[in-house]
């Protein structure tokens, strides 16, 4: 247990080192040593946890440096930026970055081990049987060789919205645009570095 800790967790210790939570990392590691020596293995399990959580937040600091600061000619709202951890429930990390001012905006959401995964999957490998037709807001895209779902939706005022959904193994990416048109949005995923960010969230 112990070697295997080693070579899982010093070069996350690398990484975090120089960030604020590097403390709280080191800290937990050597709880989860100790109590898996005792036979604790509730407090190990749980110090445990806490470490993935730090490691979840050091990847989602790094991950909003790679997203680009706009999207289009909106501007990121880098006041917004969101970043949160693994929870007990599975979920792993949560990025979130804003661009724009309404009624203008778009977002980047991505979400490891999101639970819409399954359902986007479906959704891309349905066959179209005896000429059945899909939603006609809903469209089959490729973003950078991913197979994404992009959703219109027609307001009222007769402006357009759009949500691109790109399952990338276990992580999620969704970007959320306003009063635009569907190759704005596509050619804005396009630029995304969804390459690194995979690297990364995985």
């Amino acid at each position: 247990m112990k070697t295997i800790m080693k070579k899982i967790f010093f070069p996350v210790l690398v990484m975090l080192s120089g960030m604020a939570y590097a403390q709280d990392f080191g800290k937990n590691m050597t709880t989860a040593r100790s109590s898996y020596s005792s036979g604790n293995l509730e407090d190990a399990r749980f110090a445990m946890e806490q470490m993935l959580r730090d490691l979840d937040l050091a990847i989602g600091k790094e991950i909003l440096k790679l997203l680009p600061l706009k999207a289009g000619t909106l501007a990121a709202n880098e006041k917004a930026d969101q970043v949160s951890g693994g929870s007990a429930g599975g979920l792993g990390l949560m990025v979130h970055r804003e661009y724009g001012v309404a009624p203008k905006t778009a977002n980047i959401e991505i979400i490891n081990n999101s639970p819409l995964i399954n359902s986007i999957q479906s959704i891309l490998t349905m066959p179209v049987i005896g000429g059945m037709v899909r939603d006609e807001n809903q469209k089959v895209v490729k973003v950078q060789g991913y197979k994404s779902l992009l959703n219109r939706t027609l307001r009222e005022d007769g402006k357009t919205d759009y949500e691109l959904q790109v399952p990338m193994n276990n992580t999620m990416l969704t970007v959320r645009m306003t009063e635009t048109s569907e190759g704005d949005i596509t050619s804005f995923a396009n630029t995304l570095p969804l390459a690194k960010i995979v690297q990364l969230a995985q």
